[in-house]
């Protein structure tokens, strides 16, 4: 039987799709779509911000939050509050499955930064 095995891309509006990506890129490591397709450990996705009046989406109320893995929760917070991005954290967003926090980009979507626990890596609990 036929499958999905992950996520292709993720497109979304942007009031300033080139400055946006340019963000994503500086601040997260993402590569723009036109620039080459972004690789992650799990396999190829495409990210790309697309216009703000794009009908490609549907309602031009719609939002959407992402959420990416790290690899390492507190140097990625230490490097985003440097670049004087704030940071949020809740104790109840850390957990079993590992620990959460969340940013906004320049246009105000939300981002989560979820660096897995072992466990939730498919790792054992000690």
């Amino acid at each position: 039987m036929a499958r999905v095995t992950g996520i292709g891309g993720l497109f979304f509006r942007g009031r300033d799709p080139q400055a946006l990506s340019a963000w994503y890129e500086l601040h997260l490591g993402i590569a723009d779509m036109n620039k080459a397709v972004w690789s992650q450990d799990a396999g190829p996705t495409i990210f790309g911000p697309f216009a703000a009046t794009t009908a490609y989406f549907g309602r031009p109320d719609q939002q959407w939050m992402v959420n990416f893995r790290v690899d390492d929760l507190d140097a990625m917070m230490a490097s985003l509050r440097a670049a004087g991005i704030a940071v949020e954290t809740r104790p109840e967003w850390d957990s079993e499955v590992g620990r959460i926090c969340r940013i906004h980009d320049p246009e105000g979507n939300p981002i989560e930064l979820w660096e897995p626990s072992p466990m939730a890596s498919g790792g054992q609990a000690t």
